[in-house]
């Protein structure tokens, strides 16, 4: 048997090819687009990611230097650390606690109620085509249309 050390990080791709924000899944190639709404539904922040990638760990970078009242989000941004950079903010995290959490966490029904016109708004987005179906094959190119579509949501 012989012992080779492993190749460097980036030998093994293709000629330039890169992490292009595209996750495997049972449907195929897909993204996810995690976004940061305003109070009226509009959009304020993108990160782009895998599909795989979880909903939680975007949830930081997108609420840095934000200033709210509340924060609502579903279940799949609640956890612990999310909740303490929250509450770091000066705000109510208004997320219902995942079902395998042990101790269940109480929130505003309410308020949540509300958190309907982030999804108003990714219907809003769908409308371009090319988000919706992600044409663009480099995630910079994706990005910078989604930032695009947001920029013609916000001018409505």
């Amino acid at each position: 048997m012989h012992f080779l050390p492993p190749p460097p990080a980036g030998s093994l791709r293709k000629r330039g090819a890169q992490d292009q924000a595209l996750g495997r899944s049972r449907g195929g190639l897909t993204t996810k687009i995690h976004m940061l709404a305003d109070a009226l539904g509009r959009p304020l922040r993108f990160i782009v990611t895998a599909g795989q990638a979880g909903d939680a760990p975007q949830a930081a970078a997108l609420l840095e230097g934000q200033p709210g009242q509340a924060v609502l989000a579903d279940k799949a941004y609640d956890s612990g650390a999310l909740r303490a950079t929250i509450a770091g903010m000066n705000a109510a995290a208004v997320i219902p606690s995942n079902r395998c959490r042990k101790i269940v966490i109480p929130h505003d029904v309410d308020t949540y109620k509300h958190r309907n016109r982030i999804e108003r708004c990714f219907s809003r987005l769908k409308h371009f085509r090319r988000f919706a179906t992600r044409y663009d094959r480099r995630t910079i190119h994706f990005t910078g249309f989604v930032h695009l579509a947001g920029a013609m949501i916000w001018l409505k």
